[in-house]
């Protein structure tokens, strides 16, 4: 199967290229948020024995990634290093202030904290972000929601799309 897959590092990336690319994302004030380089996570404080740090492979206009990785990518050669920023609204959206949800306390089985991740029964993930004597605020936007992201990418691999 493999026969199939031509690896050309002058080739230019297009939609429906697979490609692997190691990358350090950060926010504007330059905090790593994500990497696929073990010595950067380590660095920034963010490293987690538990990932296995390599070089994200997905395919280019998939769907797979944010719109704006997407599209940051497209053009690039095996090799190439591009530092790409992305507004939120081709990351994860701007925030919105209606997915954040106060609730009672005592409408819970369970004392909340600020930091715990919650479940709802329809898939949304949330984090408590305010906790007092009688009310709690989950927040249900993604944790990067409204925030412009800073990518550096850095091209490891292309695997061009046979037809």
């Amino acid at each position: 199967m493999a026969e199939d897959i031509t690896k050309d590092t002058s080739k230019t990336i297009e939609r429906g290229d697979t490609i692997s690319v190691d990358y350090i994302g950060r926010l504007e004030d330059g905090t790593i948020f994500d990497t696929s380089v073990k010595e950067a996570a380590m660095e920034a404080g963010i490293y987690n024995q538990m990932r296995e740090y390599k070089p994200l492979t997905f395919t280019v206009g998939a769907g797979q990634m944010i719109k704006g990785f997407d599209e940051g990518v497209i053009g690039m050669k095996t090799g190439e290093e591009k530092t790409i920023t992305i507004p939120p609204e081709e990351a994860y959206g701007e925030y919105r202030q209606e997915l954040a949800r106060e609730l009672p306390v005592d409408a819970v089985k369970f004392t909340p904290e600020v930091g715990m991740r919650l479940a709802t029964d329809s898939g949304l993930t949330g984090t408590v972000t305010e906790v007092n004597s009688n009310n709690f605020v989950v927040d249900f936007n993604h944790a990067l929601a409204g925030k412009t992201l800073v990518f550096l990418v850095r091209i490891i691999s292309v695997e061009e799309r046979k037809e």
